[in-house]
């Protein structure tokens, strides 16, 4: 039988952070642990949305402002959590038109990878039980330009750099489990991936072409609770760290560990990358 957001256990007690809340994958997160007990905190970047998601749920919330794209407020947000067991790095874009952050990142990356790593960094020592970060099928397309991380010498290619934001995701994910083992810190690290799922992140690329497509391709897409569905069981479930946890199908089937790109198995990948992300966000490993 397949796992459903109706068999959470009861998290009563606890509190869990979830990036990007305010709509879609996030929104049934939050909803669902809300739902069974949890005190959610919605960290979003538009409190006004945020807001507006809270009362559509049952349970106890909190909204809270959190910009990846600047890491002064992932400072600020970090610095106003005292204590957290569960970090969900939700929060994403996808496929946008080429921007810088207030940092000087490139957006996808700046947002999907290097907000995430500095806002995981600075609250660990906060977290009691895991971090899940939400990847995506387009990890397979990605690769890491560890010497032009931020397209700012390579011709900028929407899809890769989305694909590569990705990959980051799960390279991360795998280095920060290495970490925490080293440390002997009971803590996981776990990432999931949704499938195909039609939420807000889609047709929004600006190019008539792409978002056509895109339109066209969430008629065939699940809905954002079964994209959710895969976080929530990445959050509940007793998984191995460094698990990956999507649909058995891909883009369809139950919830269970998936596998991964050859690329993002790589051990010392991973490693490049959380030093180079070290240096542009000036946070490190802090256990």
């Amino acid at each position: 039988m397949s796992w459903t957001a109706a068999d959470l256990p009861s998290f009563a007690g606890r509190t869990v952070v979830v990036t990007g809340a305010n709509s879609g994958l996030g929104e049934v997160t939050a909803r669902e642990l809300a739902r069974v007990g949890a005190t959610v905190i919605l960290a979003v970047r538009d409190t006004g949305k945020g807001k507006a998601a809270a009362k559509r749920m049952k349970g106890k919330t909190e909204v809270r402002p959190l910009d990846l794209q600047s890491l002064a407020s992932v400072r600020k947000f970090a610095d106003g959590v005292d204590a957290v067991d569960i970090l969900v790095n939700n929060a994403g874009i996808m496929a946008v038109p080429h921007a810088v952050t207030a940092d000087g990142f490139e957006s996808q990356i700046g947002t999907n990878h290097l907000g995430h790593f500095a806002l995981t960094n600075l609250l660990l020592p906060k977290i009691t039980d895991r971090v899940v970060t939400v990847s995506s099928l387009m990890h397979w397309m990605g690769y890491i330009s560890l010497n032009d991380l931020n397209w700012t010498s390579r011709p900028y290619s929407a899809w890769v750099a989305y694909g590569q934001s990705k990959l980051a995701n799960l390279l991360f994910t795998s280095e920060l489990q290495r970490r925490l083992q080293a440390a002997g810190s009971t803590l996981r690290a776990v990432a999931a991936h949704p499938g195909y799922s039609h939420t807000n992140l889609q047709g929004k690329s600006g190019r008539t072409l792409s978002d056509a497509l895109m339109s066209f391709g969430n008629r065939l897409a699940t809905d954002a609770d079964f994209g959710a569905r895969q976080t929530l069981y990445a959050v509940a479930r007793d998984v191995p760290g460094d698990s990956f946890i999507g649909p058995a199908f891909g883009m369809g089937g139950r919830s269970k560990p998936v596998g991964r790109s050859p690329l993002a198995k790589r051990a010392g990948s991973a490693h490049a990358l959380w030093d180079l992300s070290e240096r542009l966000t000036d946070t490190k490993f802090p256990l």
